[in-house]
């Protein structure tokens, strides 16, 4: 049998499952392997997951896979599909129109937030990060990253641990939408111009421009969603 899952999958195996730390177990560290090449598109929406192969593929025995594959469902990254088993889910239409709904809000509440919150070091870390931005160019991977991490630091400078446990469970499904839109022509000096006005706003500490701009910010990453998903 392949030592990889065959549908759609990369040929090169994801790196072998080992524990983050001395308390971490053998099923973490294939969580970790298996939500990072979900992640990656390496297991995209709707491969097989057999486990072993998966077994095979990330170094682990089957309990530890077994046991990240039952995180994985819970989270709603994989799901049981009566005549193929365990797959990566997928998302249609409708679910990603309500996952931007979702986004929009919490991204529109954390901007308001960190506009009454951020600290002047907050502010001047979000300057660096939308610079850091500016100097990518066009390389979607490093813009992904970078644009991962701006987030990230507006949801801190909202200082608000309610609103991050919200971000985090929308994040958990947001890694099966596939292609970082920064990849359409275009959209990374668009999105740079948003986030430059996301931070103004909050370095006026203007909450209700602060919500509005990254509001507009994820209405336009949904346009381009939309666009990737009708090539698609």
């Amino acid at each position: 049998m392949s030592a990889k899952p065959r549908a759609r999958a990369s040929r090169a195996p994801v790196r072998k499952a080992k524990p983050a730390g001395p308390r971490a177990s053998m099923g973490d560290a294939a969580y970790e392997a298996l939500f990072g090449a979900i992640e990656k598109g390496t297991l995209k929406p709707g491969a097989r997951l057999r486990e072993i192969e998966l077994s095979e593929w990330v170094g682990a025995s089957r309990t530890p896979i077994r046991e990240a594959l039952g995180r994985l469902e819970a989270e709603g990254l994989v799901t049981r599909d009566p005549s193929r088993g365990m797959v990566v889910a997928e998302l249609d239409h409708g679910m990603v129109a309500e996952l931007y709904v979702m986004r929009e809000v919490l991204e529109g509440t954390a901007a308001a937030l960190a506009a009454r919150h951020a600290s002047d070091a907050e502010i001047d870390a979000l300057r660096e990060l939308a610079q850091r931005d500016r100097e990518a160019g066009d390389d979607a991977v490093r813009l992904a990253r970078l644009n991962r991490h701006f987030h990230e630091a507006m949801f801190r400078c909202a200082h608000n641990r309610f609103l991050m446990r919200a971000v985090h469970a929308l994040r958990q499904s947001m890694v099966l939408l596939g292609q970082t839109t920064l990849a359409v022509p275009g959209r990374p000096k668009t999105a740079r111009a948003e986030h430059d006005a996301i931070v103004q706003a909050i370095a006026r500490h203007d909450a209700e421009a602060a919500s509005a701009a990254a509001r507009a910010h994820i209405r336009a990453a949904y346009r381009a969603r939309l666009g990737l998903m009708l090539e698609g």
